[in-house]
């Protein structure tokens, strides 16, 4: 195993996509205990924030178009004011509701995914019950590395939109003011897609390794030198490819009354299947990325595997 380790450093992007495709087959029983307890409800969580979210706003814009059309002051004109506010109230505990969930399915997904995953590299028999048991161990880390990872994010997008409102305020909107609001665009997009990449692996190092917040985003800033581009690549794909799936769940699902249901029914049942395998697929590639990296850096990585899944096995067979 540590030969195929040290080769590991040498997969491309196609290398990366066979390598994951392969883990999946070959660990595909308990792969698929793992998708039907976390990726299938995180699944349909998504699908369904979008279609609950635009029923939401619809009836929201409906009413104060409404409102509009009515003269203040009148029991009407109260009566869908306090509609509108009681409606803007649903709409934000609903997406409370629905950022909780994401969350937490999101980050149980994770830890279980990179759980197997690196039983299989450390060629353990893992069974389902012994991946859940590991993974309210490692929840905690995961939590404050994406909390981390949100306040960095948050303070990038301010500094950001500070600097934009500075240089429209300093240049206007003449034409040295767009090269130079077309330059920020650029640089905060290669920033964002940066920060992204590195706190995809931080998760990946937050669970396999002793690191946590900032130390695994450190961690994962050094890992990923060498391989940034490959990781990049990946980065666009999946996302590119989640980005299709809403859209065609938005135009012929949500909305999709003009097709009839038959066909909404269809494409929502393709759009679910094709983005639980998307995140099952995302979440094995990154974690393979993460191995390649160490590879690439010359660290080992299997012996620490062998030595995190048996202590977990020994801590969970004390309370059988």
């Amino acid at each position: 195993m540590d030969r195929e380790q040290e080769e590991m450093q040498f997969l491309g992007l196609f290398g990366i996509y066979a390598e994951s495709y392969k883990i999946i087959l070959s660990w595909r029983k308990l792969f698929s205990q793992i998708t039907l307890a976390l990726i299938l409800p995180l699944s349909f969580i998504f699908l369904a924030h979008i279609e609950v979210s635009d029923l939401l706003v619809s009836k929201i814009l409906h009413n104060e178009l409404q409102l509009d059309h009515t003269p203040v002051g009148t029991k009407s004109y109260t009566n869908l004011s306090n509609l509108i506010s009681s409606e803007w109230s649903y709409l934000l505990l609903f997406k409370f509701v629905y950022f909780t969930f994401l969350l937490v399915f999101s980050l149980l997904s994770t830890a279980a995914v990179v759980y197997a995953i690196a039983a299989a590299y450390a060629g353990r028999e893992v069974t389902f019950a012994v991946v859940m048991s590991v993974v309210p161990k490692v929840w905690k880390k995961l939590m404050l590395t994406f909390l981390f990872a949100f306040f960095a994010f948050f303070a990038y997008n301010l500094v950001a939109a500070l600097t934009l409102i500075i240089s429209i305020l300093t240049f206007g909107f003449s034409h040295l003011g767009f090269v130079i609001l077309g330059i920020l665009l650029i640089v905060y997009s290669i920033g964002f897609v940066y920060m992204t990449v590195v706190w995809q692996l931080a998760s990946v190092v937050s669970v396999l390794e002793d690191f946590y917040g900032f130390k695994a985003m450190m961690k994962s800033k050094d890992l990923i030198k060498g391989k940034m581009w490959i990781a990049v690549v990946v980065f666009f794909k999946l996302n590119l490819s989640s980005l299709v799936i809403q859209v065609v769940f938005t135009s012929f699902v949500v909305n999709g009354e003009a097709f009839g249901w038959l066909v909404r029914v269809g494409f929502g049942i393709l759009c679910f299947l094709l983005l639980f395998k998307l995140f099952l697929f995302g979440l094995v590639i990154q974690t393979v990325i993460y191995f390649v990296c160490k590879s690439y850096h010359h660290e080992k990585s299997t012996n620490q595997v062998y030595r995190i899944i048996w202590r977990f096995i020994c801590w969970r067979s004390m309370f059988l």
